[in-house]
């Protein structure tokens, strides 16, 4: 197979479709660096119709860094620890409730680690009747129309990050779980506007998962300061929201990109994979909560 990618755009703000490209089959040493081009120009990249073992995965996301099993030890994938799945099925069946709410709120993947991870992929394999998608949000975009009075302050700001504990985490998890989650693990300070290392485009870093707060600012400015960074973010001209087809692999940039998984009534027979370059792997298998 040639390394020229057909692709299509499916969303105004992201989202781009690879088009006839099956990972298992034609992927090779020749053309990876135009699936990695394409991924550089294109954060929210998606190809269609695969059907990739764990194996697979796992090896398709090897490709991009090293990879580190994801922080939930329970939903690890058995026999490949870089695989793990997001669920709401139990072991013995029932409905897994912290599954249910997990990965809901508007978030960027593992921030509260100090080496963050470059990417993620996630791979359906069972979806919902309807709804159930996943919503991506332009953190360059955001940047880029934020007032200059905001950028500027902005740019003065390092935020404190920690896991699961920002303030939409507070409200999904609640404080006795995220107070805990937060002490189990050392406090990040990273940038609240970083530089896209390949593109050089400045990119909002803040989220109201994993941030709780900035160096030198009191809690009561700093909690309305992220909801507002929030509601600006994920307005419409910013997002693109992907309904799952069986057989979607979809990668989304890290450093460009704020994900959350919507839910809007109890999802049905969602699977996936997802893969993390120095971060982890992950997948999801849900079924009727009911």
């Amino acid at each position: 197979m040639g390394t020229a990618l057909s692709l299509r755009p499916i969303g105004k703000a992201l989202g781009t479709e690879v088009i006839g490209f099956n990972l298992a089959r034609d992927l090779n040493d020749d053309n990876f660096p135009a699936v990695e081009q394409a991924f550089a120009d294109n954060p929210v990249l998606v190809f269609r119709d695969q059907h990739l073992t764990a194996a697979e995965l796992a090896a398709f996301g090897a490709r991009f860094g090293r990879q580190q099993p994801h922080i939930l030890e329970q939903y690890r994938h058995p026999e490949y620890p870089t695989v793990s799945y997001i669920t709401n099925v139990a072991k013995d069946g029932g409905i897994d409730r912290f599954g249910v709410k997990r990965a809901s709120s508007w978030h960027t993947d593992e921030t509260y680690e100090a080496a963050l991870p470059r990417l993620a992929i996630l791979h359906a394999l069972e979806v919902p009747n309807d709804k159930g998608g996943t919503m991506f949000a332009d953190m360059r975009a955001a940047y880029d129309e934020l007032p200059e009075a905001r950028k500027q302050l902005l740019e003065s700001l390092v935020a404190l990050h920690g896991h699961t504990d920002g303030p939409d985490a507070v409200k999904i998890y609640g404080a006795e779980y995220t107070r805990k989650s937060a002490t189990a693990r050392p406090e990040q300070h990273h940038p609240a506007v970083r530089v896209h290392p390949l593109t050089g485009r400045k990119v909002l870093f803040v989220n109201p998962t994993h941030t709780h707060g900035f160096e030198g600012m009191p809690e009561e400015e700093a909690l309305p300061l992220i909801e507002e960074l929030r509601d600006h973010a994920i307005q419409d001209k910013f997002t693109y929201y992907h309904s799952w087809r069986v057989g979607d692999v979809l990668m989304w940039d890290e450093g460009r990109d704020d994900a959350s998984r919507r839910r809007r009534r109890p999802a049905r027979g969602a699977a996936g994979h997802a893969a993390y370059d120095r971060a982890s792997e992950l997948s999801r298998r849900i079924k009727p909560a009911n």
